[in-house]
């Protein structure tokens, strides 16, 4: 009786002995290697995991680095800072990255545009939008403001307010994920130090958008006519202002009859 207890934990034993000393080998033979460089990537990247670079979190995007299946300054959270330090880890330099924030192309708030009827749904952007003429607001093209922006971002830097989402600069990481979530597609990147923005995102004419909105571009073209640096045009009724042209002279602001062009601090205020 006891000899047979004997034989099997021998046994016993022995099998555990075999399978770790086997487990051991299998582990050296077809270990993957990792490369330095991708964990000392993950050592400076913020590790917000925000998905905004495209990629399955930090550690996707360092592995990608790595591989060179993306660039030193892919992280947004980071910006030029990290990239400084990815660079370095690298062995490449980093080039100078303007910093971008979200910014919202409605300036339709309550007291602004009109409603064409009360929706009492769940308070998501896009599940109103799936309601009769994209939602109850008078303009198609007009921020909904059931705020599916501001469950999105993680950094608490968009909110509703009187109507509208508004983004907090200061706050802003450039993410994406606001982007993302927005079912009228009227939030964009632009460079941090722009201060001059059309506030609106209609394509219709002129006396469609009075109908439903006080402050709408009605593509008059008196901006497009008045910017001495050819910085921003009118296209399918809507001004755009060219970035890279614009000097934030603020004349465009001044000459549109809507005031729907404006500096950021008026926009967020």
């Amino acid at each position: 009786m006891i000899s047979g207890i004997l034989i099997a934990a021998v046994i016993v034993g022995g099998t555990g002995l075999f399978i770790g000393i086997f487990l051991g080998l299998s582990e050296k033979k077809f270990a993957i290697e990792v490369d330095e460089r991708e964990a000392a990537i993950l050592n400076v990247l913020p590790g917000n995991n925000c998905g905004g670079c495209g990629y399955a979190g930090c550690s996707g995007l360092a592995a990608a680095i790595v591989n060179g299946e993306a660039e030193i300054g892919g992280c947004p959270v980071g910006g030029s800072a990290v990239a400084a330090q990815i660079g370095e880890i690298m062995g490449v330099s980093a080039d100078a990255q303007d910093k971008k924030v979200a910014f919202v192309k409605c300036g339709g708030t309550c007291g602004t545009a009109i409603n064409e009827y009360e929706y009492q749904g769940i308070e998501d952007c896009k599940m109103a939008a799936l309601m009769q003429d994209g939602g109850p607001k008078g303009c198609a093209y007009g921020c909904l403001g059931f705020g599916s922006c501001v469950k999105a971002c993680p950094f608490d830097a968009i909110h509703v307010v009187d109507g509208i989402a508004v983004v907090d600069k200061e706050a802003c990481k450039a993410c994406g994920k606001c982007i993302a979530s927005c079912p009228k597609k009227l939030i964009e990147m632009i460079p941090y130090k722009q201060n001059t923005f059309v506030q609106c995102s209609s394509n219709e004419k002129g006396k469609s958008v009075m109908s439903v909105c006080k402050v709408g571009c009605i593509g008059c073209k008196l901006c497009e006519r008045s910017c001495e640096f050819g910085a921003i045009t009118v296209l399918n009724n809507l001004a755009h202002i060219d970035v890279e042209k614009c000097t934030n002279c603020g004349v465009c602001a001044e000459k549109c009859p809507r005031k729907i062009i404006m500096p950021r601090a008026v926009a967020e205020s």
